[in-house]
């Protein structure tokens, strides 16, 4: 199936990134860091030319504070829509992450992402497929989406036709923007 062109963000850090702790649906602020990456985000998209795309957003408040910074100037209207909200860790949100599992000390901002998969009473990542997939069905034109680490990764899997296996060694992190077109996914910096 193809999908229209996107251009796909992760919301800034927030400071319980900077604690390692998990977010799913729960929220936490950008850090003074997550400001910086909103605005790189931002330096990237108004060098690109936006005209007939639409934005949409994941209505959890880190990525509307990183959207209100990196589409400031260039939307002029924005969206939100709960497809686009991370994946749901259950029990585990709010929880560090070294604190989950015994011995598997998970780095980086975006962790391990299989991790996300075994999160007890969490969406799972069939969950988050059918979700991401009826959002992708649903869109009639280009569009920038600012999402979050493991819905962005499932959305860029799910365009560009990578099988479950990409998801977990996808590419991801904060304050760069990922340009996906005709199945395939460009990370622009």
């Amino acid at each position: 199936m193809s999908f229209p062109d996107l251009y796909i963000l992760r919301h800034g850090e927030t400071v319980w990134n900077r604690e390692n702790r998990m977010q799913g649906h729960l929220d936490s602020p950008l850090t003074q860091r997550g400001l910086g990456q909103a605005a790189d985000q931002r330096r990237i998209l108004a060098g690109r030319d936006l005209t007939g795309f639409s934005f949409l957003v994941s209505p959890l408040g880190r990525a509307v504070q990183t959207a209100g910074i990196a589409l400031g100037g260039l939307a002029t209207t924005v969206r939100t829509d709960d497809r686009l909200m991370e994946i749901d860790v259950g029990r585990w949100q709010g929880l560090l992450r070294q604190d989950l599992v015994e011995g598997d000390l998970v780095e980086g901002p975006d962790g391990d992402p299989s991790l996300y998969e075994r999160a007890p009473g969490g969406e799972g990542f069939d969950g988050l497929e059918a979700r991401a997939r009826s959002f992708l069905d649903d869109l009639s034109g280009p569009a920038v989406l600012v999402t979050h680490g493991i819905a962005s990764r499932m959305l860029r899997m799910i365009a560009t036709g990578a099988g479950r296996e990409a998801l977990l060694t996808m590419p991801g992190g904060q304050g760069n923007v990922f340009f996906v077109s005709d199945g395939r996914q460009t990370e622009l910096r």
